[in-house]
């Protein structure tokens, strides 16, 4: 399988046409990170969002103590590190491999680059974005509601 047909199983890139995932798929870079390796910190700057083509990534962030505490397990066609491009702020968590992870990376710069070229698929990419962190959201609120 090439990095087009990975690209077209992620929900960050649904409804895109086959001649814009084949683009998109020109600009990201494959990376490949072994269980138990961290992928970033929570703080650090990040202008990449991250598509798991193999594996599971677990997203964790410090609580008042200091003490990691895990958010959400997040495995193939799934992606993360999309809020640091919508805010342009620090990392709001870490990412680390659970599992060997093979991942394909976009960065803002490769967005911009993208939606120059394709602007409608780039308003499907925001689109995307946002159904993803409303559902992560809501399962977020279900948590925090199941504990009160």
């Amino acid at each position: 399988m090439d990095k087009v047909d990975h690209l077209a199983q992620s929900p960050l890139f649904e409804r895109l046409s086959t001649e814009e995932l084949t683009y998109i798929s020109s600009l990201s870079r494959p990376a490949h990170m072994r269980a138990g390796e961290r992928i970033f910190e929570e703080g650090s700057v990040g202008d990449s969002v991250f598509i798991i083509v193999k594996g599971q990534v677990e997203v964790t962030r410090r609580d008042i103590t200091e003490e990691a505490k895990q958010l959400a397990i997040i495995s193939a066609p799934g992606f993360f590190g999309e809020m640091s491009l919508i805010q342009k702020e620090f990392r709001s968590a870490s990412i680390t491999a659970l599992t060997d992870v093979e991942l394909l990376q976009v960065s803002a710069e490769n967005l911009v680059a993208f939606r120059r070229r394709y602007r409608d698929g780039f308003t499907f990419i925001v689109i995307n974005i946002a159904r993803v962190l409303a559902a992560r959201l809501r399962e977020s609120s279900a948590r925090l509601a199941a504990r009160l």
